[in-house]
């Protein structure tokens, strides 16, 4: 196309003519272009591959970048680098994550002086095709709304206000600070594309973290009314010398004073480690060394060194580990704001033996079902001191899943506030070779250890369910019971036609459902289609299982489900798009074993788009403004954000494209919100209005699903929807503002821009 559009034409268009499409793009490095027949278009065979653009450049101004790749990795980031002419000229980067197989885009401004542009798909080896791929130019108003819109949507800053209180307010501070504005707001804008995974940016996260300073913790610990001690317990049996040495030390220098270092030594053959822990007795008083006469394995270790502690809490830190200089003040300061804890736990990362910290884990607030798939909380570990002693420490026989059998039994008697989670990393586990390093053998006593902890938690408190081992290591599936008289299941599927979906979908269920106590209502939503109409006489005649309700008034999600619940006859109600195809016949029967138990509400499904990749793996709250699908795109083998994609867990949220719910709870909250919430989010208010009362919404991996997500309704593309959709969207935000922010079954330092848990 043509280079050059003349200025009456950038004037009529929102987005001129200018088009540089792939066939622009020119690989110049650690790039390789696979085999016509290859299964990718493209091979990164370095850590920096680079396209550069040849043919034309970019006009100054504005313009639109728009990528959607395959890819074979969990996480790519396009950098695009625009080069000006002149020594001094800094060039400008711009960074666009990439959804998987989905269009992304990213406004820029092109300076003038452009002398090159250089693009990086990925930051790393790996395949790639790309399937989209231009950069439009657009006119100045255009840029301007669409920057003003995703300010208003996901900037912290701006978040909920109207667009053109954006554009003035991103003005007068320009002004203030004496800067064009659209600098500014182009600063603001890249903001919201901050992209960090735990992998390839956690170094470049920390660079942006600010601890507070020794002068600024002692005045807020001087200010505290209460300081408890914190007893760190430390079982000790030959550790690498110098990596026991740094974890003393990482307690010695604590920024917080009240603390007591309980080390238990379980008879190490290795005399450099006696020699070291009498060094430490003799630095500090606080510091307590026991000595062990023979080897008892960690549990007695651990709880020899809690026989000698003083402290209203225990930490449990391992002999090769450290903490941060300001653990024990975060711990404080947490018990300040809630003084009932009795359990309070931190995130983590590790640390190589370089001192080279990697791999964060950035924890959910209080869940107990993932506890039950997987020790989660494991370090820092924080508990009251009574409430260890008082069920007996640790057990001998838990022996590589000490924590996680402590876990499940401090825990089990304690309400959801008692159970604190404290958002910073605040432990460094080491993850190198040495004396303590796993082994596979040392791998599978532990796994071992951990099913028998869970199990022995199920016998005591839930009688008739079972733990298997789950598809990663130290994880596990519970398989709950299913009641004696099996309760009857009212799958509601409202419809309109689309003869071509509504029929996979019903035969799917009828077919592929192993649990037998089901009805099937079809709600039709004034259906015209001859064929559709056919189909839903034919299988309402044929199968007893079958009713066909009629709904007719204007489709509204919300009404149409209400309508269908009042005529269903189950004590549970499921609801079921019209396009949805279960995979296994197990499914309604492991979401019917979850939604008996009388602590949960609604229960979620694990759904996949037709090519295999995640639709659905539970609703994160914040996402894109009000709440989006965890792992949305991922391969449907991914293991996920440590293994969540594989684990039954508490979410605040489930889709409604598959959602089972108790028909006593789903009348206690007074079911959908048919007057503000026609179509969009009227399953998340209505979770959200579960867990109000009290219940705990659950997804689970282990019901697997397809869904052509929306096919039947379509896009929300023409003005009457668009008004409609952002009515929906500001009653969200009205509504449940503080969970939009602060979703429990996330974490605050991991993004509410993308789905993929990379970093803030």
């Amino acid at each position: 196309m043509s280079h050059h559009v003349s200025r009456l034409d950038r004037m009529k268009s929102k987005v001129s003519l200018v088009i540089f499409p792939e066939t622009h793009l020119v690989p110049c490095r650690d790039l390789q272009a696979m085999p016509v027949d290859a299964q990718w278009r493209w091979h990164a065979t370095g850590e920096r591959p680079v396209f550069e653009l040849r043919r034309h450049l970019p006009l100054p101004g504005w313009h639109m970048l728009e990528v959607a790749m395959a890819h074979d990795r969990c996480n790519v980031a396009m950098r695009m680098h625009l080069e000006f002419g002149g020594c001094n000229e800094p060039e400008d980067v711009i960074l666009l994550p990439l959804k998987h197989g989905r269009i992304t885009k990213q406004l820029f401004f092109v300076r003038p002086g452009l002398k090159a542009l250089y693009l990086a798909p990925m930051e790393a080896g790996g395949y790639f095709t790309f399937l989209h791929f231009r950069i439009a130019w657009l006119t100045p108003r255009f840029a301007h709304d669409r920057l003003a819109r995703r300010l208003a949507r996901l900037h912290e800053t701006w978040r909920g206000m109207p667009q053109r209180e954006v554009l003035s307010e991103l003005k007068q501070q320009a002004r203030r600070q004496k800067i064009p504005w659209c600098s500014l707001a182009l600063d603001r804008y890249r903001e919201t594309f901050v992209w960090m995974t735990p992998l390839d940016g956690y170094s470049h996260w920390l660079k942006r973290r600010h601890e507070l300073g020794a002068d600024s913790v002692r005045r807020i610990v001087e200010k505290l009314p209460c300081a408890p001690t914190i007893s760190v317990l430390v079982p000790v049996f030959d550790p690498v010398v110098t990596w026991l040495r740094e974890c003393l030390e990482s307690v010695l220098t604590q920024s917080y004073p009240h603390w007591q270092l309980c080390v238990a030594d379980d008879a190490s053959t290795n005399p450099e480690v006696h020699k070291l822990l009498e060094e430490f007795a003799e630095r500090d008083s606080r510091v307590v060394v026991v000595y062990r006469p023979r080897n008892g394995h960690i549990c007695a270790a651990t709880n020899s060194a809690l026989a000698v502690a003083q402290g209203e809490f225990i930490a449990l830190l391992d002999h090769d580990d450290r903490l941060p200089h300001n653990a024990l003040f975060h711990v404080a300061e947490a018990l300040h704001r809630h003084p009932e804890a009795c359990v309070l736990y931190s995130d983590e990362d590790k640390i190589d033996e370089h001192g080279v910290r990697f791999d964060p884990h950035f924890k959910p607030d209080w869940n107990p079902d993932l506890l039950l798939a997987q020790n989660y909380i494991s370090h820092l570990g924080v508990y009251r001191a009574s409430l260890v002693k008082r069920i007996g420490g640790f057990r001998e026989g838990f022996e590589g899943s000490q924590d996680h059998d402590l876990l499940l039994r401090a825990t089990v008697n304690l309400s959801p506030t008692q159970v604190v989670h404290i958002p910073h990393v605040l432990y460094h586990w080491r993850a190198a070779c040495g004396s303590t390093a796993l082994g596979s053998d040392q791998k599978s006593y532990s796994a071992e250890a951990g099913l028998a902890a869970v199990n022995d938690h199920l016998l005591r408190h839930t009688p008739g369910a079972r733990a298997e081992p789950g598809r990663y290591p130290n994880t596990y599936r519970v398989h709950w019971p299913l009641p004696d008289s099996l309760p009857l299941v009212s799958l509601l599927v409202p419809t309109r036609d689309r003869i071509e979906i509504l029929r996979p979908c019903v035969d799917a269920i009828l077919e592929r459902t192993e649990y037998a106590n089901l009805e099937l209502l079809i709600l039709d939503n004034q259906s015209e289609c001859a064929e559709t109409l056919a189909f839903m006489r034919d299988v309402e005649s044929r199968d007893s299982r079958v009713r066909v309700l009629r709904w007719e008034h204007a489709f509204n999600y919300s009404a149409i489900n209400n309508f269908g619940a009042r005529h269903a006859r189950g004590e549970i109600l499921g609801l079921v798009n019209n396009d949805i195809e279960p995979i296994d016949e197990g499914w309604l029967g492991e979401m019917v074993s979850q939604v008996c138990r009388p602590e949960i509400g609604c229960v979620g499904a694990k759904l996949y788009y037709p090519n295999d990749t995640i639709q659905h793996a539970g609703v994160i709250l914040g996402i894109g403004g009000v709440a989006g699908h965890s792992h949305k795109y991922l391969p449907r083998e991914a293991p996920g954000y440590f293994s969540r994609l594989h684990l039954a867990q508490g979410m605040s949220a489930v889709t409604a494209a598959c959602l089972l719910v108790r028909r006593e709870v789903f009348e206690r909250v007074g079911g959908l919100n048919e007057a503000e919430l026609p179509v969009a989010f009227n399953d998340v208010d209505f979770c959200l209005r579960v867990r109000g009362a009290g219940f705990r919404n659950l997804w689970t991996p282990y019901a697997e699903l397809y869904h052509n997500e929306s096919l039947s309704r379509g896009r929300d593309d023409d003005k009457a929807k668009k008004v409609r959709a952002a009515s929906e969207v500001a009653y969200m935000r009205r509504t449940w503002t503080d969970q939009l922010v602060n979703d429990p079954a996330y974490n605050p330092n991991l993004t509410l821009e993308f789905e993929d848990f990379s970093l803030r």
